[in-house]
């Protein structure tokens, strides 16, 4: 991978609106969960916002079931309700690899390892903060999308 498909950025703090879903499928029913609930707010007729999303818990051997979490950036009067909790994120530095996902499992565990290896041979070391992938207009079904993987970095 070059160096010209990875970009470094510094992230920064993000107050965000958080839902989590676990299940075999946890990415389309935690977006279903924040799509409902920020639509029924207005909040995705707002420009501007951005949506994160990462493995929480991550999978485990022998389960069909793991974890998503998904992330909407929210203004202060944003209040947690329900399923729905308000988190306060620190921002960091990260290297940064866009991907247009046809299918998620042919297109997505790839491009983290094609990262994770740049990052091995760059001069920055992983770092410890949240690994993230950023949506850009997610879908309601598992294909045709576009992300932004985000490998901490320092």
């Amino acid at each position: 991978m070059s160096q010209s498909e990875v970009r470094i950025l510094d992230l920064p703090a993000l107050r965000v609106a958080s839902v989590t879903a676990f299940c075999e499928s946890p990415e389309i029913e935690a977006w279903k969960k924040l799509k409902a609930w920020a639509s029924a707010k207005g909040l995705l007729d707002k420009p501007g916002y951005r949506l994160f999303g990462f493995d929480n818990p991550p999978p485990s051997t022998g389960s069909p079931n793991r974890g998503y979490e998904f992330w909407i950036t929210v203004s202060p009067e944003v209040q947690p309700e329900s399923e729905v909790k308000i988190k306060d994120f620190p921002g960091g530095r990260y290297a940064v690899l866009h991907v247009n996902v046809g299918d998620p499992w042919q297109d997505i565990p790839p491009a983290w390892e094609k990262l994770v290896k740049w990052a091995e041979e760059s001069s920055y070391h992983i770092a410890s903060h949240q690994c993230l992938e950023e949506h850009f207009v997610p879908s309601d079904n598992e294909r045709d999308f576009e992300l932004d993987l985000y490998l901490p970095i320092a």
